[in-house]
This record gives C-alpha cells, sequence and structure tokens, in this order.
C-alpha cells in the first residue's frame, strides 16, 4: 500500500469528495500524483519475456493507493497484468470499492490501454469509476470503466432471470 502524499498512508476522503465537486485544475492536485505512483510502480515490473513494464495505482473509496506492476512468467498465459495485480492487492486487503486507476507504461507516442481481460477484470467493480491512460511525461486521457468496456457483463446480469430453452422448446 502506498500513499498519495509523502509520509501519510491515504488520501483525505474531504480531498477525494472536493475533487468530485472541482475544475479540471483541482482535479490535477491528486490525479498528478497517483499517475506519478503508477510510474513508480512500473519501476517494479518483471517482465523478461516482454520487456513491456507496466505500472497501475489504485484509489479505494476512503482514499487507500495500491499500487501494482506486471508479472509475467515462462508459461505466458500465468503472467499477471499491473491492474490485475494492484486490483488483486486492494481486494485481498478487503476493499471493493474504487474511485479511479492510473495506469503508466513507457510507451511515448500513445497512452497506455489496458487488455481486454483488465477492463473485464476492472469491470467487476463497477463500471463508472475512471481510469487514467498516461504517457511518461505525465500526461493522460481519462476514461471510465465503461467506456472502455461498453456494452459489458457484470456481476448484476448473473442475477437476472434465465429460462434456458432447447431447440425442441423443452
Amino acid at each position: 500500500m502506498t500513499d498519495l502524499r509523502i509520509n501519510e498512508l491515504r488520501v483525505h476522503e474531504a480531498d477525494i469528495e472536493a475533487s468530485n465537486h472541482s475544475n479540471e485544475e483541482e482535479n490535477e492536485d491528486w490525479i498528478k500524483p497517483l499517475i506519478y505512483q503508477s510510474q513508480g510502480a512500473k519501476e517494479f515490473a518483471y517482465c523478461p519475456y516482454s520487456k513491456f513494464r507496466v505500472g497501475a495505482a489504485l484509489l479505494a473509496h476512503d482514499g487507500t493507493v495500491f499500487t501494482g506492476c506486471n508479472v509475467e512468467n515462462a508459461s505466458y498465459n500465468l503472467g499477471l497484468c499491473a491492474e490485475r495485480t494492484t486490483i488483486a492487492k486492494a481486494v485481498s486487503e478487503g476493499y471493493r470499492r474504487f474511485k479511479t486507476i492510473a495506469i503508466a507504461s513507457d510507451l511515448e507516442d500513445q497512452f497506455i490501454s489496458p487488455c481486454g481481460g483488465c477492463r473485464q477484470f476492472m469491470r467487476e467493480f463497477g463500471d463508472q469509476w475512471s481510469v487514467y491512460l498516461s504517457k511518461p511525461d505525465g500526461s493522460y486521457v481519462e476514461m471510465t470503466v465503461g467506456e472502455l468496456l461498453p456494452v459489458s457483463f457484470g456481476p448484476e446480469d448473473l442475477k437476472k432471470k434465465t429460462m434456458l430453452t432447447t431447440q425442441s422448446g423443452s
């Protein structure tokens, strides 16, 4: 678990609430440090195969920040993306509600974008929280999980009543 501000464990809820009602310039007071933390997390990436470093910083609703990086494996499909690593860390500590996640990589020509698996993983925890796609220079684009994964399938879909019928109608 890391922090948005030096020597503090969390962002104050009042700061988060104030940012919900402020202009873009004021939002940068906490977005830029979150992006900076995602860039720091990228430094710990274990990526001997792809050499593609990714870091993420996740802000929970109470102001707690979790960071993570991608962790590759010789059995490629067992690797973990930074986004899933970070969310899994938060969930393993009892967190389920998130405000935003910032993602960083070494891509200079485009903003880093989460893979389809990470988009679905984020969707598990809602579709209206923010995702900041960044570049190494600190510039970013803000999107919601819902914008990244439109017409998505989520936990609420499992609660819908379904009726299974066969071709014969029974």
